[in-house]
């Protein structure tokens, strides 16, 4: 990874993963900075929430562009945080977030997407996953849910089926948050030393950390095979939780202000209309 500043357009650049990118997580700096500092991060992400506010209700009021956000990264990455500041930002009304854990019996009746779609945002709404169809290609893998055939495959349907809905007018951002092992051990031990944090802590927390070579390299795997250049993967570096901040809100503001969403004109000329 580069560690020039990032300026307008810079981080869309610059943590974009490449179609079939051979991506080598242990090579990752998820501490990196881009010569950017906190205090003037926090300003700049400031000014890209209160530019999201505005894009979204202009999202929301032209009912024309369905956006979706993907976050995916092991456990204790900042999913939750990185929804509380970027939903922040946006009206509940028009912004669904999806949180998918083990599927339930009716879920598991069908096949690995039916849930996945069913929670896709309809036009004008901004949806977010925390987690998606994506765990299909890594707890699967790493548990050996499935035979490494079958959950091979998962990567050309998935990639067939993002075409689809972006063919079909669906912005498609994904992120992926990078943490090092440190990292989550330390974040694990404050949510057990933290009283009011400690119902996020499970023991098979434990058990997972356990599998880190595993998840890292179906991390890799799956961001090399399914970033494409309509449904790109974003690596974030997601020790420093203000420089995740940044880089997701500027991302996401970048690539909406593309859309250059619009109000939409009244139903009749309304100019100068008196109400009594």
């Amino acid at each position: 990874m580069s560690t020039k500043h990032a300026n307008k357009d810079g981080f869309r650049e610059l943590l974009r993963v490449k179609p079939g990118a051979n991506v080598d997580m242990a090579s990752v700096d998820c501490s990196a900075t881009f010569g950017h500092d906190k205090d003037s991060a926090e300003k700049a992400l400031a000014d890209h929430l209160t530019h999201l506010t505005d894009l979204q209700e202009r999202i929301y009021a032209e009912a024309k562009h369905p956006v979706l956000i993907v976050l995916q990264g092991i456990d204790a990455a900042g999913k939750d945080g990185t929804i509380r500041v970027i939903a922040g930002a946006f009206n509940p009304q028009g912004t669904p977030v999806t949180s998918f854990k083990i599927p339930t019996a009716k879920e598991a009746a069908h096949d690995y997407l039916w849930r996945i779609h069913a929670a896709v945002p309809g036009k004008g709404e901004i949806g977010i996953f925390n987690r998606s169809h994506y765990e299909q290609v890594l707890i699967v893998r790493v548990h050996h849910l499935e035979p490494e055939e079958q959950w091979r495959r998962h990567y050309r349907q998935i990639r067939d089926w993002e075409r689809m809905l972006t063919e079909e007018g669906v912005t498609i951002l994904k992120f992926f948050l990078a943490i090092d092992k440190e990292e989550q051990r330390r974040r694990f031990q404050d949510r057990i030393d933290d009283p009011t944090k400690r119902w996020k802590f499970s023991i098979a927390d434990t058990a997972e950390r356990k599998l880190w070579d595993d998840y890292r390299a179906a991390f890799g795997e799956m961001l090399g095979e399914t970033s494409t250049d309509y449904a790109p993967w974003y690596l974030i570096p997601a020790n420093r939780n203000w420089l995740r901040n940044l880089a997701v809100s500027e991302i996401v503001a970048d690539t909406i202000d593309d859309l250059d969403p619009q109000y939409p004109q009244p139903e009749a000329d309304i100019e100068g209309f008196k109400v009594v």
